[in-house]
């Protein structure tokens, strides 16, 4: 079957990209194999539906039913994070590997829809208009988030901010 053979292909040119962004939206590899888990099998029921629309692209789609995902997710769920009042030991500057754990960890603090705002716009370079798109939202809320969630990440990040931004 034409759509079997397409879907097919979708998936396996999409999965590894698609559980790398979930797993940079939540941080944790098991919940983001089960997310892109998820979101391939909401594609595959609405696989015929997508492609009769020829302006929809389906790994921005798949982008979209992954937040979506992410964000029932976390309604179904309590969290499981505690909070303290202490922020863990800064790595060093000159270790890449604990300035990107750092990087993460900033990203760990924004609110849900802003770090998704960030990964779009900064990580998977998004237009405005896609973004926009993509999470439901004005192109005004993306500007506007991506400004305070930029303010945020610097301030988390300080001096380790030059290893990453030049």
């Amino acid at each position: 079957m034409r759509n079997e053979a397409d879907f097919t292909a979708f998936a396996q040119a999409g999965a590894v990209r698609l559980r790398q962004i979930a797993y940079l939206m939540c941080r944790d590899w098991h919940l983001a194999q089960d997310l892109t888990q998820t979101t391939l099998t909401k594609m595959y029921v609405a696989w015929n539906r997508i492609n009769r629309r020829p302006e929809l692209d389906p790994f921005l789609y798949a982008r979209k039913v992954l937040l979506n995902s992410l964000l029932d997710h976390r309604r179904l769920r309590s969290s499981g994070e505690l909070a303290t009042d202490q922020l863990p030991d800064r790595p060093g500057a000159a270790d890449p590997t604990a300035v990107r754990l750092t990087l993460l960890d900033a990203l760990a603090l924004l609110p849900k829809r802003d770090r998704a705002i960030v990964l779009l716009r900064y990580w998977e370079d998004h237009s405005v208009e896609a973004t926009a798109e993509i999470l439901g939202v004005s192109p005004s809320v993306v500007k506007s988030q991506s400004m305070r969630s930029l303010a945020v990440l610097r301030e988390h990040l300080g001096p380790d901010r030059e290893l990453l931004f030049g």
